[in-house]
């Protein structure tokens, strides 16, 4: 079996590729100050990626276990066995170192900061008298700051508050108009209301007498009064138009 057909190899290269990116992010690490949140986000990922290709070599190393059982059966010799279990080692070494000098780093770091919380812990009578000149003004300092901001805010507040009431008077104002313009409508619809009714109840009169003066009239009389009609609507017509 060739090299690129061999599992081994295949997942070789990619456990060798993920040292090599350890590698680079643990002399990021290095480079980066100690304390910093950076390098807390880089100390967590450089840890997490250190158990994940400890637990990947761990298991190709039992792979190679299996096929130092019977090697002819895998198309391996001693010689092929005893360099992949050599493999295994170094990396299982480098994974090991990277963690190691990682954990010293992060105890520093532990103990650095144990000894500043112990330090801040100490009675005043032993704190240097300039340390408490400086730490009296800062705080005064940053009682006036805090007092400078807080009035700063209820000024935004209270400006804040004043172009509100404005806008809310604004649109108290367009809504009373809004009121008086619909109570106008309001008028004039029911001023309309009742001039139609008083229309239709004309209407009504003269259909109501014109009927009664068809039915006295009889067939001979409507006759007439159509005619009648008929020639003064062509006279009409004829005046309108032509004159």
């Amino acid at each position: 079996m060739s090299k690129a057909q061999d599992p081994f190899y295949i997942v070789k290269e990619e456990i060798q590729d993920s040292i090599d990116k350890l590698q680079s992010s643990f002399h990021q690490w290095e480079r980066v100050p100690g304390g910093t949140g950076e390098q807390v986000h880089l100390t967590k990922e450089l840890l997490a990626n250190c158990e994940s290709i400890a637990w990947q070599v761990d298991e190709l190393a039992k792979a190679i276990s299996v096929a130092a059982r019977d090697p002819s059966w895998y198309g391996i010799n001693e010689v092929e066995l005893e360099n992949r279990r050599r493999w295994t080692s170094n990396a299982r070494l480098q994974v090991a170192d990277v963690k190691r000098t990682i954990g010293a780093g992060k105890e520093n770091d532990n103990s650095a900061s144990m000894i500043r919380r112990e330090l801040m812990r100490l009675p005043n009578s032993q704190q240097p008298d300039i340390s408490d000149h400086y730490s009296a003004k800062n705080n005064d300092d940053f009682v006036a700051s805090e007092s400078d901001r807080q009035m700063l805010l209820l000024k935004q507040q209270d400006e804040e508050l004043d172009e509100l009431s404005t806008s809310v008077k604004r649109i108290g104002g367009v809504g009373l108009t809004i009121h008086e313009e619909l109570l106008a409508q309001e008028k004039i619809l029911d001023e309309l209301g009742t001039e139609m009714d008083s229309t239709k109840n004309r209407l009504d009169f003269v259909q109501k007498k014109m009927g009664m003066v068809m039915k006295k009239a009889g067939s001979k009389g409507q006759i007439m009064i159509i005619i009648f009609l008929l020639v003064l609507f062509i006279i009409l017509f004829i005046l309108v138009f032509f004159t």
